[in-house]
């Protein structure tokens, strides 16, 4: 199918590792697992639909209040993710960035994180937003800080407070989600990115994310294709 008014910048909720591992007699961990590797397979075939920004949740605020065992797996993946497997992104020439706080995160995450900003800063087929150790809200907060603190050096003026300005406070300079797809069939956002996607079209397959493959994504990129964004018009 030739494929009319891509979007531009996607956002995925990876949600079902724990109950597609469940549901075949497996840890969870080996969902995580099975995720990750979906989702190298996946991110190769997006930018090649010429999505040229992709977001994606890996792992919130909240998750920390997972298992201790789970979250040093969920860390140890990432680690692996950003070092030994970090060539698919080299290889596709993805410019990877991370949204979220550096705080709470073991040395080696964070080590590994800077290690493959640097390594791919300067690619340009498309960028990879990883949100890690995120919250939707907390992003807006610190947005609100950081522009508070400059009006109280007097170097901001309260007048000059727009929509504009808060967005460029943002985590990272992306354009705003124009889709947003959970996998899992649970239907909410879960505090993922929540100024960036005010308008997004949303969609919520019931596959878990290891089953979302190629197939399922270009599904969804059909359904997108049926909206008429209106942008609060009627």
């Amino acid at each position: 199918m030739d494929y009319v008014n891509i979007p531009n910048h996607i956002g995925i909720i990876m949600d079902g590792n724990g109950r597609w591992a469940k549901k075949r007699g497996l840890s969870r961990s080996l969902g995580h697992k099975a995720g990750a590797e979906n989702l190298k397979r996946l991110l190769k075939h997006i930018y090649r639909r010429e999505i040229k920004i992709v977001s994606i949740y890996a792992f919130s605020v909240e998750n920390f209040k997972r298992d201790e065992k789970e979250v040093n797996y969920l860390m140890d993946l990432f680690v692996k993710m950003f070092t030994k497997d970090s060539d698919i992104f080299v290889n596709e020439k993805i410019k990877v960035v991370f949204s979220g706080s550096r705080k709470n995160l073991r040395e080696d995450v964070v080590s590994a994180m800077d290690s493959l900003e640097e390594k791919t800063k300067l690619y340009e087929r498309g960028i990879l937003n990883i949100c890690f150790n995120y919250s939707g809200r907390r992003e807006i907060t610190d947005a609100v800080l950081s522009i508070a603190r400059l009006v109280k050096e007097d170097k901001l003026d309260l007048n000059d407070i727009t929509e504009e300005l808060l967005d460029l406070y943002m985590y990272q300079k992306l354009p705003p989600l124009d889709f947003v797809i959970r996998t899992s069939g649970e239907i909410r956002i879960s505090n993922f990115m929540l100024w960036e996607s005010s308008y997004a079209e949303y969609y919520f397959p019931s596959v878990f994310f290891p089953d979302f493959d190629e197939k399922e994504f270009d599904l969804a990129l059909n359904e997108y294709q049926k909206r008429k964004r209106r942008f609060g018009g009627v």
